[in-house]
Formats: structure tokens, sequence, C-alpha cells
């Protein structure tokens, strides 16, 4: 009895023992948030053209046309840890832009005509680095991040931070954000503003007499900063296994700096001067015509706070394994009466394991801001005025289409990249105001092996 008591003892020795040692080894798994290290490699073309060019105060052409490139790289720093990197660079050339100088020289002007000069051509380069944290649970996610652009007028460095709630067998999910963008104009005014920028150069009026008459309203602004301030809230359910939505508002609000130096105004109770050398004095009366140059009365002035809020909800339905309905729609409203709506749809089609094809809609209207007003409508009495017609009434439509190729594997490889996506897309947009856009984009995301 007694032996069979010891062995009792020794066997419920050993289980405790080995039972700790199981405790004290067992390793909980936890998959990482990302895997490894992707690539996105981003390249996109736009071009534009229209008749109502800000830089020449609500006339002429608005042809413009970009080609930006970006290189996005997703690094796991640990399980729980992702640093993005998010490297853009933009080239740009615009005939509304060089007409901020649309003398050559001094004492050939050129009116109408794109000048070598630094504003017809520009190159942005930006930078942004975001650090995300996931709890053990992935129900709770951090993140910060950081950005700078400078262009040859315009610098802007931001910083920002949110955090991400994830309930209900992350069926819900609550996301807070905040950011703010700290912006420094390099003012680049319309060259007739310039000191002496008229020397040589022969002005006539509105009648067709050589005149020395003109006598702008211009004066340089005040100040040259621009500051952003911004906070988003979002909130996403799923309902069922097919349908989820999620609804948003952002609360933005600017100070500073909040018109552009080198749009330009013309008054319609001032008189009007002019270079170049018609053919006729009627021609002064056409504001398009090429053989004249009017010189600008002011620049654009805007208030120097906006305070703007964008309100939005999507609804996302599962038809089948071949058929996704994405909706989207936004209501927009600031403190300068300009009130907006946009609606865009997109229906991706599986056409197969790797393939799938999405068309896409997009409406957009909105209302004139109260500053706004066209060519030589402005009085010289008010106190903010502009002739941008982005500022104006107008409605929209965007019809796209895209292709987009999915490797899970990634078998395709470049050296220790492979491809796991290629998505190609095409929008074409038609604005009320004559407006027409174009824009494609090619992405390939890559993934290290």
């Amino acid at each position: 009895m007694k032996i069979i008591k010891i062995l009792f003892l020794f066997i419920f020795l050993i289980s405790a023992i080995t039972y700790s040692q199981e405790k004290d080894t067992t390793v909980v798994f936890k998959k990482r948030v990302l895997e490894s290290t992707e690539v996105d490699f981003l390249v996109s073309y736009y071009d534009q053209d229209g008749t109502h060019s800000a830089v020449s105060g609500g006339i002429g052409s608005e042809k413009l046309n970009d080609l930006a490139t970006n290189i996005v790289v997703a690094m796991p720093l640990n399980e729980d840890d992702v640093l993005t990197v998010d490297l853009g660079l933009s080239a740009y050339s615009s005939a509304s832009s060089s007409n901020i100088n649309p003398f050559e020289s001094i004492n050939n002007p050129t009116p109408w005509q794109a000048s070598s000069g630094a504003s017809g051509n520009d190159i942005l380069i930006s930078a942004v680095a975001n650090y995300t944290h996931s709890s053990d649970d992935r129900n709770f996610i951090w993140n910060a991040d950081v950005s700078v652009s400078s262009e040859y007028d315009y610098t802007s460095v931001g910083f920002g931070g949110g955090v991400t709630k994830l309930f209900n067998e992350k069926n819900t999910e609550v996301s807070v954000k905040a950011n703010v963008y700290l912006d420094q104009w390099q003012p680049i005014y319309p060259k007739e503003f310039e000191e002496n920028a008229l020397n040589g150069v022969t002005v006539y009026d509105q009648n067709g007499t050589v005149s020395n008459g003109y006598l702008p309203s211009f004066s340089p602004v005040t100040s040259v900063n621009r500051n952003s301030y911004s906070a988003s809230f979002a909130f996403s359910q799923v309902l069922t296994k097919n349908f989820q939505f999620s609804v948003f508002f952002d609360i933005l609000q600017q100070q500073g700096l909040l018109s552009s130096p080198y749009h330009r105004t013309y008054f319609a109770d001032k008189p009007h001067f002019y270079v170049g050398q018609p053919q006729y004095i009627s021609d002064y009366t056409n504001p398009s015509n090429i053989g004249v140059y009017e010189l600008a009365d002011d620049i654009e002035r805007l208030p120097d706070t906006r305070f703007k809020l964008p309100i939005g909800a999507r609804f996302n339905y599962y038809i089948n394994e071949h058929f996704i309905v994405r909706t989207y729609y936004r209501y927009y409203t600031d403190d300068w009466d300009l009130k907006a709506h946009t609606f865009n749809i997109e229906v991706p089609v599986k056409i197969s394991d790797k393939f799938t094809a999405y068309p896409m809609y997009r409406y957009y209207t909105q209302t004139e801001a109260k500053y706004f007003a066209p060519y030589q409508t402005h009085l010289s009495t008010d106190k903010y005025y502009t002739s941008d017609f982005d500022l104006s009434t107008f409605s929209a439509n965007q019809y796209g289409f895209g292709v987009s190729y999915t490797d899970l594997f990634a078998k395709a490889k470049i050296f220790y990249f492979g491809m796991k996506n290629i998505d190609l897309r095409f929008n074409h947009y038609v604005r009320s105001d004559g407006l027409t856009a174009n824009i494609g984009t090619i992405g390939f995301k890559f993934v290290f092996q």
C-alpha cells in the first residue's frame, strides 16, 4: 500500500513538472501584419485642356500635361510594426502657367505664347513616411506619419496620426485620424506687376491708342504661409457576408494665403490695357486673340480662412464570385458657400482566378463660391475676388475602365522580388465648362521573396 502511494505521488510530480514545462515553453503563434517587404511602382500620365485659365483671369488655354511616378515601399519591422515610405516625382508642362510670364524678354513681348521660364514647367517632389503598430490581437492599430513636398513656388511639411479599433470579431471598425500641414509660398506674380517689366513695351488702351495710363491695383501679399488642420472620423460595419457599409466625415480648417498669387483678375469698372500688335482695333475686345495680351488689374484675393466639411458613405455588395458592386457618395460644404455632391460606382468583374476587369463611373456637381465671377465681371470695390473656374458652378462626368492581374504566389520574379499584381486604369473626364481631361495609370506590386 505504501508502494502504491509512493508511485502515485511520483506520477503526480512528474505530471506537474511536465505541465509546468509545457506551459513555460509553449509559444503562441502570431501572424505577422505584413509577411515580407512589398514594393509598389506607379506611373500615371494626365493631360487636360479647356478655355478658362485662372492664370489669365478666367480665359485662355488650360492645356496641361503631367507625368508622375511613385515608389511605395512597405517594410515589416517585426510581427506588429510596419514602416511605409512613399516617394513621388511629378513633372508637368502647362500653357496656362507659362502665361504667368508671357514675355520672352522685356523688349520682345510674345502675348499668349508659352514662355521659357520656370512657370511653364515644374517638378513636384514628395515623400511620406508612415509607421503603423498593431496590437497582439490585431484589434487595435495606431499610426503616425510625416510628409514633405516641394515645387518651384511652394513647399509643404505635414505630420499626423490616428487610431483604429475593431470590434465584434472584426466586423465593426472605428477610426480617428488627425493631420497638420504647414505650407509656404514663394510668391510668383504676373509679369506685368514686376518692377520695370513694361519698360520699352508699347501699351495700348481699349481704344487702340498708345497709352501710359496703366495703373494696376496690385500690392504684394503680406503673408506667405498656409496652414491646414484636419480631423477624420470613420465607422465601418459588415452587416452580412455579402454587404458592408461605412460612413465618414472630415473637419478641415485652413488659414493663411489661400489664393494663388499668379492668378489674374480683370475688373469691369476699370479701363483695359494691352500689349501686342493687333491688325484691327476690334482685336482688343477679343480676349482670346493670340495677337493681344491684356494687362491684369490685380491678382486673385481670397479670405485667409476656410472651413470645410465633407460627409460621405460607402456601400459594397458582393453579388457572387464574379461580381461586386462598390458605391461611394460624398456631400461637401464650406464657409465660402461652395457645396458639392459626388457619386461613384465601380463594378469589379472577376474574369478568371488572375484577371479582374472593373468599369467605373463618377458624377460630380458643385455650386460656385461666393467670391467667384468670370472674366471682367468683378468690381474693383470688391474685397475678395477670383476668376478660377474650379470655384464656379459646374458638373462633371468621369468614365473609366481598369484591368487587374493578380498572382498570389508571385511566380514571375525580378531579382529577389516576385510580381504580385499589375493594375492598369484609364479615365476620361468631361466638365460642363468645357474642361476635358484624360488620365492613365499603371501600377506594379512586388513582394520580396
